[in-house]
């Protein structure tokens, strides 16, 4: 299906505009204008800052060492090459390698012009200034990803709840039919979410806005706890009292998932439990141990779980 993207419109309107203005100075080779603008038009406002930074380092860089190799050696093909043994290291070694390519364009418009005048640098400045000026102002403009952001948060504390529901079913009738596809969900989800935060606090400079990436980080090492837990409960086969108290602390816990923090609360009720358990009398078989040992190895785990979540300060409501 044929699409056009709000990058790809960015990028026609930006080099649109770099040339109009560049030709309407009269600069030589503004089309040129045109070129930086899309080298310079990148998936982020970081990105965009980053790369246009570069090629202005870059193409500055470029002018001097066209001057001090064509005006000393002579405007010919191995000038360029041997500018270019130089030229290439030193983009390197300033951390603007992204630039070699547009400095070249420079570089060969000066080698072309055969002469270094300061009428030919101020047109090639020219040219850099509009070209990354306008990629810098196109780029301004980033569609809001809030509304996806916040998708993704309920998905997942819904997926979240079903697993946990799914363990709940599990102690309460020793049976379970779950095919587990929540576990596959979860994974891609956290994926897209923690991709997509990733942008947004790169599209956001001057703004803390890493709030739901380290949200996301907090479900991602939940999770991890989830898979943990669910080998323990399987191992849980006979029904003791304590299986049902865990049953319904779980239950009780799928009920409250939520991107605020009530961790805290369940923390001291998990404890309660703890100590409950300590107070019941002894187990009076090897089978009634182990399965009480499980129980006991799925609070330590849920703990863990709740304690992640008790790090988290949570997200606006």
């Amino acid at each position: 299906m044929f699409k056009i993207g709000y990058r790809t419109l960015k990028t026609a309107i930006g080099v649109t505009i770099s040339i109009a203005i560049a030709k309407l100075l009269g600069l030589d080779s503004f089309a040129s204008a045109g070129i930086l603008t899309i080298l310079c038009i990148k998936v982020t406002r970081k990105k965009s800052l980053e790369s246009s930074w570069e090629r202005f380092v870059a193409c500055v860089i470029g002018i001097v060492f066209s001057f001090v190799f064509f005006e000393g050696i002579g405007y010919h093909p191995v000038t360029i090459g041997l500018l270019l043994l130089f030229f290439i290291p030193t983009m390197v070694a300033v951390k603007a390698k992204d630039g070699i390519v547009t400095s070249s364009v420079i570089i060969l418009h000066i080698f072309t012009a055969g002469d270094v005048t300061l009428t030919l640098i101020l047109n090639e400045l020219g040219l850099i200034v509009i070209g990354i000026g306008v990629a810098l102002l196109i780029n301004l403009y980033m569609p809001s990803v809030d509304k996806q952001l916040w998708t993704f948060q309920q998905e997942i504390e819904t997926l979240f709840g079903n697993i946990l529901n799914e363990m709940v079913h599990y102690l309460r009738t020793g049976e379970s039919i779950w095919d587990g596809r929540e576990i596959t969900a979860v994974e891609e989800l956290l994926k897209k979410a923690k991709r997509t935060a990733y942008l947004d606090i790169e599209n956001h400079l001057m703004k803390d806005s890493n709030l739901f990436f380290t949200y996301f980080d907090m479900r991602e090492k939940q999770f991890e706890m989830l898979q943990r837990m669910l080998p323990t409960i399987t191992s849980i086969t006979q029904s003791v009292e304590q299986r049902t108290m865990v049953a319904d602390f779980i239950k009780e816990v799928s009920e409250s998932i939520h991107p605020g923090n009530t961790a805290e609360v369940f923390l001291k009720k998990l404890d309660e439990m703890r100590k409950e358990f300590r107070a019941m009398p002894l187990p009076k078989t090897r089978d009634e141990f182990e399965t009480r040992a499980a129980l006991f190895q799925f609070i330590k785990e849920m703990e863990e779980y709740l304690i992640i979540k008790s790090l988290f300060k949570g997200l606006p409501t």
